[in-house]
């Protein structure tokens, strides 16, 4: 049982990274036809600069779990470098625990003002006039994600599965 939750919370890391890869590939796309039009075409998408925020934002959002599962998040460890290795798990899952409060803070103030958004139905000032809930939807999304992936780390951390 915990190992389907641990394989689930795994895929749908993964399945996040992914998407954040495509929404660069997205960006990068959207960035090359505007150079490409404003060059050749002396025209424009009207919608890059808006659009390529909000890729960004997303891909950064959708990848914070898998890069916290692979390690990659910057770690200062000029204190735990010099700690045993028992130590340092110890140190690390109490770590996992006050990340889950300070995401568990940061998912409520983002799934207040995502749904705040459609509640008012705001739009972008700018010519698409977007609905700015659908763009807002990857912050609660990705930290959900994150904190799924972090909750994985204590339960391995606590069962020395790590």
């Amino acid at each position: 049982m915990k190992m389907n939750f641990l394989n689930l919370i795994d895929k749908l890391s993964k399945s996040s990274a992914y998407l954040a890869g495509f929404t660069l590939v997205g960006l990068v796309l959207l960035i090359l036809t505007e150079i490409f039009l404003r060059s050749f075409f002396d025209i424009s998408t009207m919608i890059a600069d808006e659009y390529s925020g909000y890729l960004y934002l997303a891909s950064i959002f959708l990848a914070l779990g898998y890069a916290f599962s692979q390690d990659a998040h910057i770690r200062i460890n000029i204190v735990t470098s010099r700690l045993s290795k028992k130590a340092n798990k110890k140190i690390d899952i109490l770590a996992a625990i006050i990340t889950l409060g300070v995401l568990s803070f940061a998912l409520y103030r983002t799934i207040l003002f995502t749904y705040d958004s459609y509640e008012l139905e705001m739009l972008s000032e700018n010519v698409s006039e977007t609905p700015l809930y659908l763009t807002q939807l990857a912050m609660p999304i990705g930290i959900t994600i994150f904190m799924l992936v972090v909750v994985a780390f204590i339960f391995k951390g606590f069962s020395n599965d790590s």
